[in-house]
Formats: C-alpha cells, sequence, structure tokens
C-alpha cells in the first residue's frame, strides 16, 4: 500500500467520513443526574410495594391462625354479648389491698360473783325451793330425798348455840332450811342471806363449833340432831353465808367414823354451793343479752 496521493483523504473538504472530535466540550450533568434520580425511584418503588405484599401476607397468616384457634374449624362465629362472662367470674384483682377495719374489743364479760354479792344487784325470785328444786338429789351416787322447807326473816329463832348472835350481829336478813335424808342419815342446810358479801363473810368468821343451825324435820324425816351429838359446818359466798347439820334420824351420836354422815353435809354444802353460784350465772346472763 502506498502512502502517496490516490489514498483516502482526511483534510478538510474530503469525501470520507472523518474522525470523531475530542473537542474540551463539558458534559450536561444535570440530565446524568435526573436520569439516576429516575432509577432509583424505581427501585424504591419496587421495594415498597413487595414489602406491602409482604405485610398482607403476613396477617393472613395471623388471621388465618386466630380463627383455626378459636375451635371453630376455621369459621368465624360472632358472639353476643350475653356469652361474654359475667362480671362475677372474673377473678378479682388481687394486687390492690383489701377493706380495713377499725380494730374494736368485746366489752368484758360480766361477773355472775357480783349479781349475788349484793342485794342491790340480786334481785331475782328466791325461796328455798327455787334455790333448792325437785323432791331429789342426786350427787354422784347418793340419791336423797328432800323434806320439809322453811324460810324467815328472824334468823336468830331457827338456829342453836351461838349462831343467832352471830347472824343478829352481823345483819342478816332472811334464814331459808331445807332436809335431805338418806338410809338413816339427815342433814339439814341453812342459807342467811345479807346485804353485802362482806357480811355474809364475817359472819362465817364469826361462827365457832357452837353455831349451829337448828335440824328441820319433818315430811317423812324425824326429829334429829337435838340432844345428839352431830357434824355441823360453816361456809360463805357472795352474800350468802350457809350451814349444815348432818347426823342419825335414830339420834345416835355422830363419831369420826361415821363416813356416811361427813359426806352427807360434804354433798350438801357442795350443793347449796353451785345453786348459789348458779344464781349468780343466770342473773349475768340475763344481764348481758338485756
Amino acid at each position: 500500500m502506498s502512502f502517496g496521493q490516490g489514498g483516502p483523504q482526511w483534510g478538510p473538504g474530503g469525501s470520507g467520513s472523518q474522525p470523531p472530535q475530542w473537542g474540551n466540550q463539558t458534559p450536561d450533568w444535570a440530565a446524568l443526574a435526573e436520569a439516576s434520580e429516575s432509577r432509583n425511584r424505581r427501585r424504591r418503588w419496587l421495594m415498597v410495594g413487595g414489602g406491602a405484599l409482604a405485610t398482607v401476607a403476613i396477617g393472613a397468616a395471623v388471621a388465618v391462625a386466630v380463627v383455626s384457634a378459636d375451635g371453630n374449624d376455621g369459621q368465624v362465629v360472632n358472639q353476643p354479648a350475653s356469652d361474654l362472662p359475667a362480671t362475677s367470674d372474673i377473678p378479682p384483682d388481687t394486687t390492690s389491698p383489701g377493706p380495713s377495719f377499725a380494730e374494736t374489743s368485746a366489752p368484758p364479760p360480766l361477773d355472775p360473783k357480783d349479781f349475788i354479792s349484793s342485794a342491790k344487784k340480786d334481785t331475782a325470785p328466791l325461796s328455798p325451793d327455787i334455790l333448792f328444786p325437785g323432791s331429789r338429789l342426786t350427787m354422784g351416787e347418793s340419791r336423797y330425798e328432800k323434806g320439809k322447807t322453811a324460810s324467815t326473816k328472824d334468823c336468830a329463832s331457827a338456829v342453836q348455840g351461838t349462831l343467832g348472835t352471830v347472824l343478829t350481829k352481823n345483819d342478816c336478813t332472811r334464814l331459808m332450811r331445807v332436809t335431805y335424808s338418806l338410809n338413816g342419815v339427815a342433814v339439814t342446810v341453812g342459807v342467811a342471806l345479807f346485804d353485802t358479801e362482806a357480811q355474809a363473810a364475817k359472819a362465817k368468821n364469826d361462827a365457832d363449833t357452837k353455831s349451829v343451825v337448828q335440824s328441820l324435820s319433818g315430811d317423812g324425816v324425824p326429829a334429829f340432831c337435838r340432844a345428839a351429838v352431830c357434824r355441823s359446818t360453816t361456809n360463805s359466798y357472795g352474800r350468802y353465808a350457809y350451814f349444815t347439820v348432818a347426823g342419825f334420824t335414830n339420834g345416835k351420836d355422830v363419831t369420826q367414823k361415821d363416813t356416811k354422815v361427813f359426806s352427807t353435809g360434804d354433798d350438801l354444802a357442795e350443793f347449796t354451793f353451785r345453786q348459789i353460784r348458779r344464781r349468780g350465772e343466770a342473773q349475768a346472763s340475763a344481764a348481758a343479752n338485756e
């Protein structure tokens, strides 16, 4: 090939293709930026659309799971409000403190002895048959027959020895007597009333071995302990002083070996104490219920 005349013409005005011109022209940066932003917007819309579809799919899956867990074979049932649990079925809120109440104290119980320690409070009806009710008395294995009863305001008239002086000096207001017997042994109980407990206690302390209540015969019980040696006791409780005299109905003297006489006197003394105490309990109970 010759590089002389007749080859392609690269000069101006030639008929062949001209080579590219690499001059100092500046790129259109605004157009490039707009094209790049357009591409980015398309990518964002694709991502948002895909996320929305994923959210819808997840929501549908959750709804299906909830309906299935309801136990209705996938069918949604609209329950009325009446099918909801009642308020009483809802467990209470145990975290909140419970109601508080002011501390109160019950009044002290009434003392039964207070009601038989003074005439002012010991106001229930009283008689030998009230204090010693019934026609028989059972104490342990012993069953005593009840005999005659008596009551007098002249206390000294129904006693023997020094007891009359003792009762008068301490202002005895009444003396009640009752007799019980069993197997040839009889006992008379004498209950002396005073206005106060102090008077009854003093009468008990003033009494001596010669202070004896007079035996009460009658209603099948012969006279006893009028001349023979008998066994006597003295006690007091509240405003009551009570005395016993026990012996044989055949007039025999009592000795230390006659345990039946001693047990008879002790039984009636114990029963008298219980009856006086019960009298106080009954009045205390009645007062508490008023």
